[in-house]
């Protein structure tokens, strides 16, 4: 009976510590009920009053995972944190994240992780634009580590389809994950013209542009971001429908109206064309893959990138700074 009761003991024990160390929907239902409630009215605030934030949040929470696992590494400030790193110039909602860190901690002092209140921020800013609405899995804690260099991993707007691919392999993400989260992650927000230089003035080795470039559509852009012209100039990403979240950018990118040339890869591979194929045949007809249901997953499948659950990290009092 005492070797039993041992046994079952210790079974109990670890099925406490795997549901304890375990991402699950609902997480603070009953340690801070109002969370997720006050991350959505606040993301609904800031986007009425300013449209771009929503892909400001979408980038930031992609950002985060990318880089460390989804821990929250890319808020805190410092000369050295991640993110003064390049790959993660022009990411924005810092403040915002860090507006209802402050709520939460007045209410929930000391429960929810910033990396949390990253993911669902990001999951109301795609709704609010018309995308899916998903549950967002809860119960992340926050890392003791951000760094300059760790940021080298990021994709880059100049990079290969192959390099594309590898650094979404190296994550456990597909082909397909790098055409929803890349190339559909696009349908909302703009680019700097600093991004644009190499792709319009000196992407072939005579100086030419990018010769995927539709050309009625060059000279649009060549307009935008003239070659001497501020490289702070921005530009739509998806053409025509830069706040709303819908499946035009892949009928553009599939066009040769893509404006960032990463996006423009995704039509240069066997692999990722069919994936973009697949859903731009299927748009209207009932038939083929769900865009919207695919992109929702995936964001679901990004969100659990080396995640740091249960005894693991810390739960910071200021998302900009460890404790």
């Amino acid at each position: 009976m005492a070797a039993e009761a041992i046994i079952l003991f210790f079974s109990l024990s670890l099925l406490l510590c795997d549901s304890w160390g375990a991402l699950q929907v609902g997480f603070y239902a009953s340690t801070c009920p109002s969370a997720e409630s006050i991350v959505a009215s606040t993301v609904q605030s800031s986007v009425n009053a300013d449209k771009t934030i929503a892909a400001s949040l979408l980038r930031l929470h992609f950002h985060d995972c990318f880089v460390q696992g989804c821990d929250g590494s890319i808020l805190i400030d410092g000369p050295t944190a991640e993110k003064r790193s390049g790959p993660h110039a022009g990411v924005r909602g810092y403040e915002l994240i860090e507006g209802v860190k402050s709520q939460l901690e007045q209410m929930c002092p000391g429960v929810v992780s910033c990396s949390d209140i990253v993911a669902m921020a990001a999951r109301d800013a795609i709704a609010l634009s018309g995308g899916p609405r998903y549950d967002v899995e809860t119960g992340r804690r926050d890392g003791r580590v951000s760094a300059i260099s760790d940021a080298s991993i990021m994709p880059d707007v100049d990079d290969s389809i192959d390099v594309l691919k590898s650094k979404f392999a190296s994550k456990g993400l597909s082909a397909a994950d790098l055409v929803l989260l890349s190339g559909g992650g696009h349908t909302i927000g703009t680019t700097a013209c600093f991004f644009m230089t190499k792709r319009l003035y000196s992407f072939t080795p005579d100086g030419g542009p990018d010769p995927s470039i539709e050309p009625s559509f060059l000279p649009e852009l060549q307009a935008t971001c003239p070659q001497n012209g501020d490289v702070n100039v921005r530009l739509a990403i998806d053409r025509g429908s830069q706040t709303a979240f819908d499946e035009s950018i892949l009928n553009n990118i599939r066009s040769g109206f893509a404006v960032l040339a990463s996006d423009a890869q995704l039509y240069q591979d066997q692999t990722t064309q069919s994936v973009v194929d697949s859903y731009v045949d299927s748009f209207g007809s009932g038939f083929g893959p769900s865009f919207n249901q695919d992109f929702a997953d995936a964001m679901v499948r990004l969100g659990r990138l080396g995640v740091k659950t249960g005894g693991e990290g810390e739960i910071r009092r200021v998302c900009a700074q460890f404790n």
